[in-house]
């Protein structure tokens, strides 16, 4: 007897209209679309709202850590004062954590912040053979130095990708200038080279993560892993595109040409590189004060943002970089190469002009944030003074600390945008962040490894992302009683993808590397059209409808899963394809893309003979391995764009 099975697109139109039409309900009712059981004991007030249940206090004790913490880099003390700080929150809030995780959602979620995909299996077992309260440690430690993970590459490629859409976005600047960006990045994370230009290496990345590979990648020109000398580059730095690939972010964000009088006003306005530097490096947003004074923080005011601005209007360009695709140059094989200087005809006069809305127009000469003038004696540009102020200031490691701690958790300390300091932004552990920030930049050398072992060592870190009746609320989300679902970027998705449905225990050619290249171009090209933000906050990557639509329909996917040495024939090979092997296949499908065997229930359900035939009344088992196949390729199918694979949890 035939099996009949619903079509793949019946069962997507079938999902989609469910999803709609749950949003559909919850928009007209104004509640979620999964409802909640009333409470026969509840009361009401007289006007029939309902009165909010009493929680119950929670238990006085707290769960003793039982992770062991090395005391290197400062981890075990900075663990501690994390840990105590937090509890501390707790108990005044009256709050109480979550469950710790299970060590499979452990290293799917630190496999996902750190290096940005997620484990293999190869690399689960291995963690799941070290002594369970050494575990988690060893974990972090190879994740960012261990040579399993190439000696620290993948993750210098992951917060390579960052920091790139950070800088750049992710759709605003011609890819040609991105990668020279991502690679720029890459090796001042991950530490290859100390030279005083970028002259071209061929250090790459292979699709393991390993290094190895003829990509020419430029040599890193600062110290690595110093965020300050990073940011000082990225901000003072001068040269051409192809020798200094840090210029890109100037060039990225030039702002409108001013056509008339350079000597006076400078040849860009540089109104996007004032806000997005500001934004980026101290945490504070002062394109809300390009036209007015701060609305909710009085300690902002109109003259910041053009005091900022005036440190860059002698910035001098041989052009702009194309925003859709790099321009050619005649004579020259590929991309053309911008470069930025300093031109010190420009803006001479050192005043910049800004009119308030009362039409009174007022001039002033380049002042940081706290008032402070170039000094008289220095000799250098006016940028290299701004780098200086910039990583001078306290509110430069506040900034990264923050946004780092931010992307750990789904959360920073301030209750808002990690990068929006003031009073209309509080941050929740205040004393924590600056006891942080000034170990890290003083003690630490701005070491981003270091800050990472610490927040990822902690006791919250560690915590399930299942809420309690003590920390469900959206108010305690900065108590970090519990970790908050994730969306994965459009990054994490890619590898993410790739890894669930390739085969993990081969490397691959380079005539495979080329094509996954072009692949990712392709997947990064829909994704970005249909869920990117050119505002400026595409850090902040939020999944949609649209994303679980386009996804369960993409051929990408559904070729990873059904062609031949795809990720589905490659469990028939291994397991075979019969009813005895379906047991195995359904642990080989949850643990390459959710990264757990499967529960009882769950492998229950999907072993059931009920599921296998779909006409009514039908108990027969299915006897072809073609069967088999097709059943494997829909479990997979359905794994794939489950919320668990989605979401970072």
């Amino acid at each position: 007897m035939t099996a009949q099975r619903f079509t793949r697109d019946k069962i997507l139109w079938a999902f989609g209209a469910l999803i709609v039409g749950g949003l559909a309900l919850a928009l007209v009712s104004g509640t979620p679309a999964q409802t909640k059981k009333t409470d026969p004991k509840t009361k009401t007030k007289d006007k029939g709202e309902p009165k909010e249940a009493k929680v119950e206090p929670p238990p006085s004790t707290f769960p003793k850590r039982i992770d062991f913490v090395e005391a290197k880099f400062g981890t075990s003390e900075h663990v501690a004062m994390i840990d105590d700080a937090i509890i501390k929150n707790w108990k005044e809030n009256k709050s109480y954590p979550s469950d710790r995780c299970s060590d499979y959602e452990f290293i799917r979620r630190a496999s996902l912040d750190i290096i940005g995909r997620i484990p293999t299996i190869e690399e689960i077992n291995r963690f799941m053979k070290v002594p369970e309260g050494k575990r988690r440690a060893s974990l972090l430690d190879a994740l960012l130095d261990g040579p399993e993970y190439g000696n620290g590459a993948q993750y210098s490629q992951n917060f390579a990708n960052l920091w790139t859409v950070y800088l750049m976005t992710r759709t605003g600047s011609g890819k040609h200038y991105q990668l020279q960006m991502n690679d720029w990045l890459y090796n001042h994370f991950k530490g290859s080279g100390d030279g005083a230009s970028t002259e071209l290496a061929t250090t790459s990345v292979d699709a393991g993560g390993k290094e190895g590979g003829k990509k020419d990648r430029p040599k890193a020109a600062v110290g690595a892993g110093d965020w300050s000398k990073i940011a000082y580059e990225l901000i003072a730095g001068k040269g051409d595109t192809n020798r200094n690939a840090a210029v890109n972010y100037l060039l990225h964000n030039l702002g409108e040409e001013i056509k008339q009088d350079s000597a006076k006003n400078g040849k860009w306005d540089m109104v996007p590189a004032t806000s997005r530097t500001t934004k980026l490096f101290l945490g504070i947003r002062t394109q809300c004060v390009q036209c007015h004074d701060h609305p909710f923080s009085g300690d902002l005011g109109q003259h910041h943002f053009w005091g900022i601005n005036a440190f860059l209007r002698q910035v001098d360009t041989n052009g702009r970089p194309a925003m859709v695709m790099a321009k050619k140059k005649k004579g020259v094989a590929g991309a053309q190469e911008y470069s930025v200087n300093d031109n010190t005809a420009f803006n001479s006069n050192n005043l910049i002009g800004y009119e308030r809305r009362n039409t009174v127009y007022l001039f002033t000469d380049p002042s940081f944030l706290d008032g402070k003038k170039i000094p008289k004696a220095h000799k250098g540009t006016r940028r290299e003074a701004l780098a200086k102020f910039i990583v001078a200031s306290p509110y430069f490691a506040k900034s990264f600390v923050n946004r780092t701690w931010g992307h750990f958790f789904g959360k920073s300390f301030t209750k808002d945008n990690p990068d929006d300091f003031g009073e209309h932004n509080p941050v929740s552990h205040p004393d924590l962040l600056d006891k942080l920030s000034e170990d890290w930049a003083k003690k630490y050398d701005h070491d981003p490894k270091t800050l990472i072992r610490w927040i990822c060592n902690s006791q919250s870190y560690g915590l399930s992302s299942k809420a309690n009746k003590w920390n469900d609320k959206t108010d305690d989300e900065t108590l970090f009683a519990r970790i908050l679902l994730k969306p994965m970027t459009p990054e994490q998705m890619f590898e993410s993808m790739m890894t669930a449905t390739m085969d993990q225990g081969r490397k691959m050619t380079d005539l495979e590397k080329e094509k996954r290249i072009e692949t990712k171009e392709a997947w990064f090209t829909k994704l970005v059209v249909n869920f990117g933000n050119d505002e400026g906050e595409e850090g902040t990557f939020t999944g949609t409808v649209i994303q679980a639509l386009l996804l369960m329909n993409g051929q990408d996917i559904n070729g990873a899963i059904t062609e031949k040495g795809g990720a589905v024939d490659r469990i028939v090979q291994r397991r075979g394809s019969s009813y005895k092997s379906l047991p195995l296949a359904i642990n080989d499908m949850y643990m390459v893309t959710v990264n757990r065997p499967p529960t009882p229930k769950e492998l229950n359900s999907y072993i059931n003979p009920n599921v296998f035939n779909f006409r009514a009344g039908s108990k027969t088992q299915p006897t072809t391995a073609q069967f088999w196949t097709n059943y494997y390729q829909d479990v997979l199918w359905a794994l794939l764009n489950s919320n668990e694979f989605i979401l970072n949890h």
